[in-house]
């Protein structure tokens, strides 16, 4: 059982697998259906596409971030229809480095199944191996049989973080989104004061996820005694922030969190505190 990456050699060994099942998620927040385009023109051979906003999301809503998590059954219906079933093997790849990826594996885990793994060095890894390329839509599956067990502290809501608590939070955004200097997606730049910044970009090298050990030791230097479930992790949607899960999970660093609606939904209210690299104490939309 696989529970965090598979490299691409191993996946190539094992595709034609009866007990597997492999979700592209490529998607690219720019062109939303450019990653569907991209499944249509070639992908790993069985692989069924799911679109970040309409299978890994659900709809947005007037106090909702950007990516909502979906209706849990809803998910597990998806899934289920594709042949999900208690002993699967999931694999999940984008394009992006696992940006994407990591989201679909977290909601899967999220329902309570833990085989699942994402393609470590995604689409370009596959290519790299020579890995073989499908472009028709694989045959529909005979349904599987899973029942969802949702994991409800796997994530935080909002209303936790206003109250008083001992919770880290760390945000995968870029620095300059981080700090306030730039924001090219939502109404308001900045972050939540407290936060530590640790992009994404920084669990990798190269584009496949840096060693257990290094991943281990820049955590710790990050964090100090702030280690486990009071770790959140949160980025502009609740989607991106799924890598930095990973990324501990891999490092052997378990329990950390989720803050689901991230930056983007605290910022639905003027109210809410924003810190800014020129300005610590300025308030959301203000």
């Amino acid at each position: 059982m696989l529970t965090t990456l598979i490299p691409a050699l191993k996946l190539k060994a094992l595709i034609y697998d009866q007990n597997l099942l492999i979700l592209d998620c490529r998607f690219d927040l720019k062109d939303t259906e450019a990653g569907y385009q991209d499944w249509q023109s070639g992908h790993i051979p069985g692989a069924h596409y799911l679109h970040l906003d309409r299978d890994l999301s659900a709809p947005i809503q007037a106090d909702s971030g950007r990516h909502p998590l979906p209706e849990p059954q809803l998910l597990a219906d998806r899934l289920i229809a594709l042949g999900l079933k208690r002993h699967t093997q999931v694999v999940v790849y984008d394009a992006s480095g696992g940006a994407i990826a990591a989201r679909a594996w977290w909601l899967v885990r999220w329902l309570g199944h833990k085989a699942v793994a994402v393609l470590d060095g995604g689409w370009p890894a596959w290519q790299a191996v020579d890995g073989s390329i499908e472009t028709q839509a694989p045959p529909q599956p005979a349904p599987g049989h899973f029942i969802p067990k949702p994991q409800y502290n796997a994530y935080i809501e909002t209303a936790q973080l206003e109250q008083p608590n001992n919770l880290q939070l760390v945000d995968a955004r870029a620095p300059e989104r981080f700090n306030g200097t730039e924001e090219p997606l939502d109404s308001v730049a900045g972050h939540i004061p407290g936060a530590l910044n640790r992009p994404l970009s920084a669990n990798l090298d190269a584009g496949y996820f840096k060693n257990p050990l290094d991943l281990r030791q820049e955590w710790q230097t990050l964090l100090g005694d702030a280690l486990g479930n009071n770790v959140v992790h949160m980025c502009g949607s609740g989607v991106t922030a799924c890598h930095n899960v990973l990324s501990m999970d891999i490092a052997g660093l378990h329990g950390s969190r989720l803050y689901a609606g991230s930056w983007s939904e605290w910022i639905r209210d003027a109210e809410r505190p924003v810190s800014q690299a020129r300005d610590t104490n300025s308030a959301a939309g203000k």
